[in-house]
């Protein structure tokens, strides 16, 4: 077992790869009270065209089938395994995210029994053909819910209209059609293939004694015996770098209409400059588009957002994207002024006081992220499949200088990668 330590943020990590490939992450905090653990597999909605472990050629499998995975893998031959969780006490969740798989609980007491209940249930999988056409009514109205809110519209319409091949711009769920072709069968393949240990990470942060919490999950998986580990095979799509469209507009049964702009960027699988971009973009979007920022004042000024601005950054190894969007009263003015807005980007130059102010405000949101069990270990997990130490951040965010700011978001906007989307009340003629 390593031992890290980081003097800086006051953290001690413990990492171990297992014999069967799964990495260890354990941060003991026992000043809470609070413990978190999360299983989380390399695998998201993305990952639709793979070559099947032991198989030699590349399969497609119907889209939503990782997040129809996800619900299965709760339900067992004679219960639900939330009801082991709820008799300890503990709560337990899980997600699917374009590209993970986690599965993860909460608890006070009964760690060892928590850590052991989620490593079985997630690597003991039953499906049968009846469960799956169960199943697959649950999602289609979960599915069909999320398609009455305009929130989620919103954030697949921009992703659709930047994105032309890339499989991102299916909504993870997937579609009440295309779950309808899911297959007992195509469920044992995906998770053959991605549920391998050497394809996943434990992660625990909370109240616990590192050395007997890992011998617990080393036993645990000493008993259990899985395929020899394979380099698995995903297709890699060969995606433009500029907008699939500039523009598109969806009219719904809304109050509000609403706005979305997105900026499709390139990404690098090299780490350093990976985190360093992420960093710079949160960073730019947060100094103009929270409510302390200038470009934020100019739209409320101008009476074309009601407080409801926002703005996100997602980049992965294969992509990378940021949004701002808002309800807005005249959603064409809104998308021309935060276009010039963006336009400015291109030469535009901090002073002094106003970079050392925005990282000094980026420093303390990632040192509040540091005070949470669940934002530990799920970013610990996230940074860890991307070949990133999640708790060098802060230094490397330190490390930033104005000008690496400067150069990026100079060369940030162009005239090909920044696309709108509207969402608009229905017309009589709608």
């Amino acid at each position: 077992m390593e031992k890290m330590q980081y003097n800086q943020i006051n953290e001690t990590v413990y990492q171990e790869t297992l014999s069967n490939g799964l990495e260890v992450l354990l941060v003991p905090k026992p000043e809470l009270e609070q413990t978190y653990g999360v299983f989380t597999t390399n695998y998201g909605s993305i990952d639709n065209q793979f070559v099947p472990l032991g198989e030699m050629n590349m399969v497609q499998v119907p889209d939503g089938i990782a997040h129809f995975l996800e619900h299965k893998l709760f339900e067992k031959e004679d219960h639900d395994v939330f009801q082991e969780f709820t008799a300890l006490g503990s709560s337990a969740n899980a997600f699917t995210s374009f590209t993970k798989t986690a599965y993860l609980f909460s608890t006070t007491t009964e760690i060892k029994k928590n850590t052991e209940i989620l490593l079985d249930f997630v690597q003991a999988p039953y499906f049968s053909e009846s469960s799956v056409e169960k199943e697959k009514g649950i999602i289609a109205q979960e599915i069909q819910m999320y398609d009455d809110q305009p929130d989620w519209r919103a954030f697949f319409g921009i992703i659709e209209t930047m994105y032309e091949n890339h499989p991102v711009k299916i909504d993870i769920a997937g579609t009440v059609d295309s779950i309808q072709n899911i297959t007992k069968d195509d469920l044992y393949t995906c998770y053959h293939t991605f549920y391998h240990p050497s394809n996943m990470t434990f992660c625990l942060v909370g109240a616990f004694d590192a050395e007997e919490m890992l011998q617990v999950i080393r036993d645990n998986q000493s008993q259990k015996s899985f395929d020899p580990v394979q380099t698995i095979k995903r297709e890699r799509v060969v995606e433009p770098a500029h907008v699939n469209k500039d523009h598109e507009v969806l009219h719904m049964p809304v109050v509000t209409e609403k706005c979305m702009i997105g900026i499709k960027e390139t990404t690098t699988e090299k780490p350093t400059d990976f985190i360093k971009a992420e960093l710079m973009s949160e960073m730019i979007l947060d100094y103009f588009y929270s409510k302390s920022g200038a470009y934020y004042q100019e739209l409320y000024d101008l009476d074309l957002i009601d407080g409801s601005l926002g703005f996100e950054t997602e980049r992965q190894l294969s992509f990378a994207f940021s949004l701002i969007g808002a309800n807005s009263t005249d959603v064409e003015q809104f998308k021309a002024v935060v276009l010039k807005q963006l336009d400015t980007f291109k030469t535009y130059m901090f002073s002094d006081e106003a970079f050392t102010r925005m990282k000094r405000k980026m420093i303390g949101g990632l040192m509040r992220e540091m005070n949470s069990t669940s934002n530990i270990a799920n970013s610990v997990s996230q940074y860890h499949f991307l070949g990133i130490d999640y708790f060098k951040l802060l230094p490397m965010l330190e490390a930033i200088t104005k000008e690496e700011v400067e150069t990026f978001m100079h060369q940030w906007i162009k005239s090909d990668n920044v696309a709108s989307f509207f969402i608009k009340k229905e017309t009589q003629d709608d």
